[in-house]
């Protein structure tokens, strides 16, 4: 099932996603934190197994988990709500690092649906920056870039893609084509 009102935001890490998402909150819009991070943090608090560096699938599922309940938090109320990331970030994962994807999950992708035009953040080696939860590199994030494009593709998505700009810029172009095509 299709909801208008969720749009995602996807592409490498590094990309400008999250502080394009801080704007868009700033401005009093809904949001949805990227799974990936608040996982990696919570992990490493308490030692965890569900690291990308130490437990791939147990890393996605637990991604797979925080996207559902993401969806269900947000499922009440109107206008436009910012996701970073979505249920096919999580496929598009799998695929990267070369593990299977489980039928539940690829079920997930395929059955919780968002709008229709995805924002496609694409790698910009001038702003990427590594650190404690961030150990891709510049070459993987913009393989991340091409996977996740080719998975939401795959499933039926609309790409657009996000001009390198500024911030504010970004987050006034996405508005724009929401508005225009949301």
């Amino acid at each position: 099932m299709r909801n208008d009102r969720f749009v995602v935001l996807t592409g490498g890490p590094g990309a400008g996603k999250t502080s394009v998402i801080e704007v868009l909150r700033a401005a009093g819009h809904r949001c949805s934190a990227e799974a990936g991070r608040a996982i990696i943090r919570q992990q490493m608090e308490i030692d965890g197994a569900a690291l990308p560096w130490r437990d791939r699938a147990l890393y996605a599922e637990l991604m797979l988990s925080w996207e559902l309940r993401a969806l269900d938090a947000q499922a009440e109320g109107s206008g436009s709500v910012f996701f970073d990331r979505g249920l096919p970030d999580i496929v598009g994962y799998l695929r990267l690092e070369g593990l299977p994807v489980p039928a539940h999950i690829l079920k997930a992708a395929q059955g919780q649906r968002y709008a229709q035009r995805v924002f496609l953040f694409p790698p910009w080696p001038e702003i990427f920056t590594g650190d404690s939860e961030r150990k891709q590199t510049a070459e993987v994030a913009a393989a991340t870039c091409r996977a996740m494009a080719a998975t939401y593709s795959e499933l039926g998505y609309d790409l657009i893609e996000v001009p390198r700009a500024g911030v504010a810029e970004r987050a006034r172009f996405i508005m724009a084509a929401c508005r225009a095509l949301c």
